[in-house]
C-alpha cells in the first residue's frame, strides 16, 4: 500500500504574479519599458525575500533553462532531459560534449559567489581582463548594463552567446544586490534577440527582463512548495545523513545516488543512497528525473 506524501511543515509564502501593467504587451518606448522592466526586478526581489525559498535550487533550475536556451542558440538540440545526462554522468574530468559543457558553464556560475575568479572557473577560456570590466561596466539603469555587456562580449566574440548571457546576468544581479547570479536574460532571450545592438539591444533587454521575471516567479513557488515536502519527510528517514542529503538536494536541480554517496561516505553507501531517494519518491518528496531503471536522476 502507497504511504501518503510528506504535508509540508512550514508555512510556504504565497509569492504574488507580476501585476498584469508590467506584463502588458503594446509599444512602448525604451523609457516605458525600463519602468517595467524596473518594476518587474523591485517585485521579484520583495517577493522571493523570505526564507523558505531555495535559493540555491532556483539558481540551479534557471540555469538548466537558460544552458536549454543557449545551446540552441548555439545550433544543439539537446534537450534539459539530455543536458542533465551529459553532466551528471560523465565522470570527473571527462568531456561532457558540447551541450553539457554548456550546462556546466550555466551551473558554475550559479553556485558561487559573483567573482572575477569564480566566474573565470565556469566561463574557462574567457579572459579574466573582459570579466572585471564586465563587472565593472556602467549605465543608467541594471538592464541598461546588461545589454551593454551583451553587446560588448559579442563584439569581441561573435560566438560567444553563453558567456555575454551569464556575464549580463551577472551583472544585473550585483545591481540587485546579489551575491549569486540568478538567470534572468539567460532563459529568455534569443539568436534574434542577441544580433541587436545599441538602442534595440537595451529595449529587447528590457523586455526580456520582464519576460524572464515572469517565468521564474511561478518556479520559485513551485519550488518553495516542494521543499517544504522535502523536509517534512526528514524526520521520517532512517538513514544516516538523510538530512544532510535532503540540504544537497535543496541546493541542485539533479542528483545521482552515487553523488550522494561520494559527497558524505561516512554516513551513506551507494546502495543506502538509493534507497533513500527511492523513499522520498514513495513520499512524494522527490521526482525521479530520468524515466529510466538505471543511471537514474533524483530531484525536487
Amino acid at each position: 500500500m502507497r504511504k501518503p506524501r510528506a504535508e509540508p511543515s512550514e508555512t510556504v509564502p504565497m509569492l504574488k504574479p507580476l501585476p498584469g501593467w508590467i506584463t502588458a504587451t503594446p509599444l512602448e518606448t525604451r523609457e516605458v519599458a525600463a519602468f517595467r522592466s524596473g518594476a518587474a526586478l523591485a517585485h521579484i526581489t520583495l517577493a522571493t525575500a523570505a526564507d523558505p525559498v531555495p535559493q540555491a535550487l532556483w539558481r540551479d533550475r534557471l540555469a538548466l533553462m537558460a544552458a536549454e536556451v543557449s545551446a540552441g542558440i548555439a545550433g544543439r538540440r539537446e534537450g534539459a532531459g539530455a543536458m542533465r545526462d551529459a553532466l551528471h554522468l560523465t565522470r570527473a574530468g571527462d568531456d561532457p560534449g558540447p551541450a553539457g559543457s554548456i550546462l556546466r558553464q550555466w551551473s558554475r556560475a550559479v553556485s558561487r559567489p559573483i567573482s572575477v575568479s569564480n566566474l573565470g572557473h565556469a566561463l574557462q577560456g574567457v579572459a579574466p581582463e573582459r570579466i572585471a570590466l564586465s563587472l565593472d561596466c556602467a549605465g543608467p539603469t541594471p538592464v541598461d548594463r546588461a545589454a551593454q555587456v551583451i553587446g560588448a562580449v559579442l563584439t569581441d566574440s561573435p560566438r560567444g552567446e553563453t558567456a555575454a548571457l551569464i556575464l549580463a546576468d551577472a551583472v544585473l544581479s550585483l545591481a540587485l544586490g546579489r551575491d549569486h547570479l540568478l538567470p534572468l536574460l539567460g532563459p529568455v532571450m534569443t539568436a534574434r534577440d542577441l544580433r541587436l545592438r545599441g538602442d534595440d539591444l537595451r529595449l529587447c533587454c528590457h523586455r526580456a527582463v520582464v519576460k524572464g521575471v515572469g517565468q521564474a516567479l511561478p518556479l520559485v513557488a513551485t519550488l518553495a512548495r516542494a521543499a517544504a515536502r522535502l523536509r517534512a519527510a526528514v524526520p521520517g528517514l532512517r538513514a544516516k545523513g538523510a538530512a544532510r542529503a535532503v540540504e544537497m538536494f535543496l541546493s541542485q536541480d539533479a542528483l545521482t545516488p552515487v553523488a550522494l554517496a561520494r559527497a558524505m561516505p561516512e554516513s551513506l553507501s551507494d546502495r543506502a543512497a538509493r534507497r533513500l531517494c527511492e523513499r522520498l519518491v514513495e513520499l512524494g518528496a522527490l521526482r525521479e528525473l530520468s524515466g529510466r531503471d538505471t543511471f537514474r536522476l533524483y530531484g525536487v
